[in-house]
Order: C-alpha cells, then structure tokens, then sequence
C-alpha cells in the first residue's frame, strides 16, 4: 500500500493504493489501477484518467458526476455519505464505502473485511463501524445483483 495524504488530505484529492496478487510485488505502486473508489469530484477529475478502459470505479454518488469514461469501464454508485448520516456519525462513510467495495469488487471476502473493519477501529467503535460496513455490503449485493 501507498498513499499520498499531503497538505490535501484536509477536503481535496488525495489517494492510497493498494495491490493485491497471489505473488510477489516487485513493484509497489499501480500504473493502470483496475478498481478505484473516488469519493469526490475532485478525486475523480484528478485520478479516473489513470483508471484501465477496461476497469470498475465505485462512486460516492451524490458527491461524484463520473462523465467522460469510456464504455467499457463498470461504474457502481453508493450514497455513502447520506448512509452514514443516517447512522449517526459521518464519519463513518469510509467503512460503508469498504462494505460496498467488498460486496461489489469480490477482490476481498466479507469475513475478511469485517476483521479488517473490526482490528483497525478505536476501541468502542467497534459496533457503529461494522453497522457501517454491513450497510454497505448489503447496498452492493443489491447494486451486483442488479446486473
């Protein structure tokens, strides 16, 4: 994983990547990603350009307006921001985004993921942000299912 969190970590595009492959990685940063998870216009402006014709972006839909890809590309679209409101704390939009990444990408299994969620949060959390990462999961079965 590699991330760039500089002065525009605070309200702009900044970006984290990470590989996944059953073999080694000889190099750590991703040229041509095949999934992206953009959750502001700005982001999308900034890093879809990179994304493969052939690829997936998961959109925060009510923050994102994902014109101008090719056809090809599968886009799936989660009101993540709203979900979290909706459960108390906005906060905790990231992990409904994850759940929605789980369900939709298959790369991760929900068992995994839900550990992931549960080991990374501040104790006391626990609950609310994996509330949150169900959310998500379900809203992205139904969005796979769709289709």
């Amino acid at each position: 994983m590699t991330q760039a969190f500089g002065p525009e970590a605070r309200g702009s595009a900044c970006s984290a990547q990470v590989i996944v492959a059953d073999g080694a990685i000889r190099y750590p940063y991703v040229k041509r990603p095949q999934v992206m998870v953009i959750m502001s216009q700005e982001a999308f402006t900034k890093f879809s350009p990179e994304l493969d014709p052939n690829g997936m972006i998961l959109i925060e839909e009510e923050l994102v307006d994902a014109k101008g890809l090719p056809p090809t590309v599968r886009v799936f679209g989660i009101p993540a921001t709203r979900i979290a409101e909706e459960l108390g704390r906005k906060v905790v939009l990231n992990m409904v985004m994850a759940g929605f990444f789980a369900a939709v990408s298959g790369l991760v299994s929900k068992d995994a993921m839900r550990k992931a969620v549960e080991t990374s949060v501040p104790k006391g959390t626990e609950g609310l942000n994996l509330l949150a990462f169900e959310k998500g999961y379900e809203y992205g079965l139904g969005k796979v299912q769709a289709q």
